[in-house]
């Protein structure tokens, strides 16, 4: 059995928390020392843990990394030795240096010296105390106003679980995290009117409480809108609330980033931090001085976007990064490394990454211990302390500590012998020690050449009482009870009477100094001077007036003879926006390694790809006319096989008009299979943040990339992409209809009123004869969605209507042909630009209707489309039913929809679309088969067609004519 220790100090009360230690057998063998024990998880302090060496049990031990905190048993010898490697590295220089560790390294290894590789150091602050610089600010008063932001937090979602409301929240995690936003808020945070630009802060999200209560002592929010946390809608009118988490899109004068899909905040904050270079390189925007801060979760390390890129931010250099992670050692259920140590596996990953890394473990209190500590014996035992046993010591006392603890080893239990109980308990961690942290973080600032993680060692539910701190249950705990609150306010110091907190302990009060009390003062002079409040978002941007009357003109005559894919028209329009003064040097083309593909290589000699050291290679095809050049001033983000990282870079530009005010046009371009079903949490956070922008499904649809197979055959991207209320989604079939979809999104996201919106356009890789825009056409249809591109033949016995999008369109077109010369029908053909988009305008009439029975609504634009039109619909696409289906009750009459639902798979195109039915023939009989349901014809005529066409046997599909654009 272990066990573990329990401290109740607390800076915000005058004491101190202590340290759990227990030792147990779980640390990797190769590289570390090792001592004898009777029991690996439990030492024998009565025989110093030597005697179990009988057992032939092993407690491993770390001893990777600096000696800092090793004892020197011969300073002279150790003086004489770095005299002398100081010496030669003058008289030889760094590489023979360099040779010499290397072979006495080897010689150590010879002769059986464990020397690990320095991937994770021991269990102490990576800053000795003798290096920590002076702390610059008043901590008695800081402290002060860290209780009362500390308090408001607690209050305010205590407040909110009271009866008729109870909608939740987390107070334990900005309990453990105070410390670390307040060194930051007070000391290195700067505002957007610091002269640098300011820093951007990505919050964790289940902080916010404590961000809020921040605001609320700032006067930027006041008791009302605190007692409307979680409440947007129904508390005092709209606005009237409080989002739960950092969502810039429900409050968007205040969040910046949003945080709580758990992972992508790190990610992001890499990407943001990559983009700020990007703007500096290019010109655009001097950013030198800005500084991208990420607060994260040890918890939220285990997702693999919170990971996954941390090489990326090495190999970038991006020293303008600082992740500083709340090591409180437990995620929402549990512990995170019950039996291990988050804080050092953490650090060995990211050193092996490349980064600077900082441990902030112990607090100010351990330093004279530590000190004494000759013969490592206390450091050997914060070393072997499994987390779990961390956390489990918060149930216990100083006694409990001294026994369990320091009593396990006679060196450490003489250690504390003069140290009374409460002064044992008098020990705190170093994420909740302001002269640590700021140590951390003012290494951070001036550290060059490598981001940097500050792995910060706290309490979940630090100061909230025994019942929160440490408990497996303290994330979900919302309320205090009487006494809870009562020991909070003593413990916080607040000035609160017993009879306020009994007056109602569903509604206990907010505390407030006054304007004019000290610690405001010192609090709003630390921001001014910083650079005004934060977090803080700009709600105004610079207006882009794009001239696209050259991308509107070269689309608008067609193809003639030649066949081009609308992948090849959408890069033509982008060729023509590219050269325009106004916003071609803020289209910002990112592609994860697709760029030959989608045709776009021929912009890497002249946009040139972005790489912050330049182009240090000779490119193999340094020679040719499209050759593959970098740039430390290129246009191109080309992101690797990288679809999460590129959609992180499409956040990062997307916001550039609030981040930096500075408004930049993202053109993201993707298999479209690997783009909402891949990285749909990522454009959800992108659309909560506001980007804006254009993504571009290429070689899209289940049917046209068929010899790629299964994964890359997309069918329903539309689908996923109408899910997501920010997107404005367009299929289009044509040239012209990419030309003014593109036109309408730079009006509607870069213009004088503009938007918080981004547009996903599906392309393909199919070449078409793509057709002249026709005469007198009016381009509102095409943005709202629909139009009548081509009227009925005249003289024909049944009408019918074919609605397409897309690369369906020739076989609609087809359709309508055999109808006419077959069948005796007149089929109108429908371009149908956005299914999703009539279906919203839809769904407006309908709630309309709903809210005011006794109005008559606006009219749906497709059921106004439609008024005049006869006979049965037919709906169809190169993706699933359920995306023709969006619009089925705006319709006047029947309607079928034929689509490409189920898996995908390798063969000819025309052979996909027979299997699936969504070719010229099949159109044709479903055609039919309305009329037959409408009592047009009888049933017989449709049977008729089908076995004429033989739609059900794929052999009887023709030959692939078109070409294949295989991948």
């Amino acid at each position: 059995m272990s066990y573990a220790m329990q401290s109740d100090h607390h800076p915000e009360s005058g004491l101190s928390e202590g340290v759990g230690i227990t030792v147990t057998d779980q640390m990797d063998q190769a590289t570390q020392d090792t001592i004898p024990s009777e029991h690996a998880g439990q030492a024998d302090s009565s025989s110093n843990g030597r005697a179990a060496g009988r057992s032939g049990h092993r407690v491993r031990v770390i001893r990777e990394g600096v000696a800092s905190y090793l004892p020197d048993i011969d300073p002279d010898e150790t003086t004489e030795w770095l005299d002398s490697f100081d010496a030669l590295l003058d008289a030889a220089g760094p590489g023979r240096a360099r040779y010499l560790m290397l072979r006495l390294l080897e010689r150590a290894g010879e002769k059986r010296v464990s020397i690990p590789a320095l991937t994770s150091t021991d269990y102490v602050n990576t800053i000795p105390t003798e290096a920590e610089p002076w702390f610059p600010g008043d901590e008695e008063v800081e402290r002060r106003f860290r209780q009362m932001i500390r308090w408001n937090a607690a209050i305010m979602v205590h407040r909110a679980q009271r009866p008729g409301v109870g909608v939740g929240g987390h107070i334990s995690t900005y309990a453990s995290s105070a410390s670390l936003y307040e060194v930051g808020f007070n000391h290195f945070f700067r505002g957007k009117n610091h002269s640098g630009g300011g820093d951007h802060i990505f919050i964790q999200g289940h902080a916010s409480p404590g961000i809020y209560a921040r605001a609320y002592l700032e006067g930027r929010i006041d008791e009302a809108r605190m007692d409307g946390f979680r409440q947007e809608h129904s508390h005092a009118g709209e606005g009237g609330g409080l989002p739960s988490y950092p969502h810039p899109r429900l409050m968007p004068d205040f969040w910046e980033f949003p945080t709580v899909s758990m992972g992508l905040g790190p990610m992001n904050a890499i990407y943001q931090a990559r983009f700020n270079h990007y703007l500096h390189d290019r010109g655009i925007k001097d950013t030198s001085d800005q500084h991208v801060w990420a607060f994260l979760g040890d918890g939220e390390m285990d997702e693999p976007e919170s990971r996954g890129f941390a090489s990326f931010a090495a190999t970038e250099g991006l020293d303008n990064l600082t992740f500083v992670v709340n090591c409180n050692l437990q995620r929402l259920d549990g512990p995170v490394r019950g039996n291990g140590k988050i804080i050092q596996e953490l650090e060995s990953f990211f050193r092996g990454a490349g980064w600077n890394v900082i441990k902030v473990i112990w607090g100010r209190e351990w330093d004279a211990l530590l000190h004494a500590d000759r013969d490592g014996a206390l450091v050997n035992l914060m070393n072997t302390t499994p987390d779990g046993d961390y956390q489990t010591y918060k149930a216990n006392d100083g006694a409990f500590v001294r026994e369990h603890f320091f009593n396990r080893d006679p060196r450490t239990k003489e250690l504390v012998k003069d140290l009374s109980d409460a002064e044992i308990w008098n020990l705190k961690r170093g994420g909740h020690d302001y002269r640590k942290i700021h140590a951390a973080y003012a290494s951070a600032m001036t550290h060059k050449g490598q981001p940097t993680v500050i792995l910060a060692h706290t309490i979940k539910g630090y100061t909230l009482g025994k019942h929160f701190e440490g408990r497996n249950a303290t994330h979900q705990m919302k309320k205090l009870t009487l006494d809870d609150l009562k020991a909070f306010r003593d413990s916080t110091r607040i000035p609160i009477s017993d009879e306020q907190l009994e007056k109602d302990p569903y509604l206990p009060p907010y505390y407030h100094p006054g304007e004019d009390s000290p610690e405001l003062q010192y609090m709003l002079d630390r921001r001014k001077t910083l650079g005004g409040f934060l977090p803080s978002r700009r709600t105004k941007s610079k207006v882009l007036k794009a001239d696209t009357s050259s991308a509107l003109k070269a689309t608008a005559k067609g193809s003639g003879k030649q066949q081009v894919a609308t992948t090849m028209a959408l890069v033509r329009v982008f060729k023509e926006l590219l050269r325009d003064k106004e916003i071609g040097k803020r289209i910002v083309p990112i592609i994860p390694d697709e760029a030959r593909t989608f045709g776009m290589d021929s912009w890497f000699p002249t946009l040139k790809i972005y790489n912050r050291n330049g182009q240090l290679y000779t490119s193999v095809d340094a020679e040719l006319m499209l050759a593959y050049k970098e740039s430390s001033e290129g246009q191109i983000l080309h992101e690797g096989i990288n679809e999460a990282g590129s959609t992180a870079s499409f956040a990062a530009v997307g916001t550039s008009y609030a981040t930096h005010h500075e408004p930049m046009i993202p053109l993201y371009i993707f298999y479209s299979m690997f783009g909402f079903q891949r990285t749909g949490d990522s454009f959800w956070a992108a659309g909560d943040q506001m980007a804006r922008g254009f993504i571009i499904g290429a070689t899209a649809g289940r049917t046209t990339l068929t010899g790629e197979g299964l994964q890359h055959a997309d069918g329903h991207s539309p689908l996923l992409a109408a899910t997501n209320p920010a997107v404005i989604a367009y299929d289009p079939a044509f040239a012209y209809e990419l030309g003014h979809i593109v036109d309408d999104g730079l009006t509607r996201m870069y213009g004088e009123d503009p938007e918080n919106v981004f547009y996903y356009i599906t392309v393909y890789n199919e070449p078409i004869s793509q057709p002249a825009k026709p005469e007198g056409l009016d381009a509102t249809g095409i943005v709202k969605g629909g139009y009548l591109f081509q009227k009925a033949p005249e003289n024909k016995k049944y009408p019918a209507n074919i609605l397409v999008s897309g690369v369906t369109m020739p076989d609609a077109l087809r359709a309508s042909e055999l109808l006419a010369e077959e069948w005796n029908v007149g089929a109108n053909v429908y371009s149908v630009t956005s299914w999703s988009e009539l279906a919203r305008d839809g769904i407006r009439a309908d709630r309309e209707a709903l809210r005011d029975p006794g109005t008559e609504p606006a009219p749906a634009y497709l059921t106004e489309l439609m008024a005049d039109a006869a006979g049965p619909f037919v709906g169809v696409s190169d993706y699933m039913r359920g995306v023709q289906e969006q619009v089925r009750a705006y319709l006047p009459g029947t309607y079928l929809t034929l689509g490409t639902d189920g898996f995908g798979f390798s063969d000819t195109r025309p052979a996909a679309r027979r299997f699936f039915n969504v070719d010229a023939e099949s159109i044709v009989v479903a055609v039919l088969v309305a009329l037959a349901r409408d009592g047009h014809l009888d049933m017989s005529v449709a049977k008729q067609a089908a076995d004429k066409y033989k739609i059900d046997d794929v052999a009887a599909a023709p030959e692939q004519t078109s070409d294949p654009g295989v991948a």
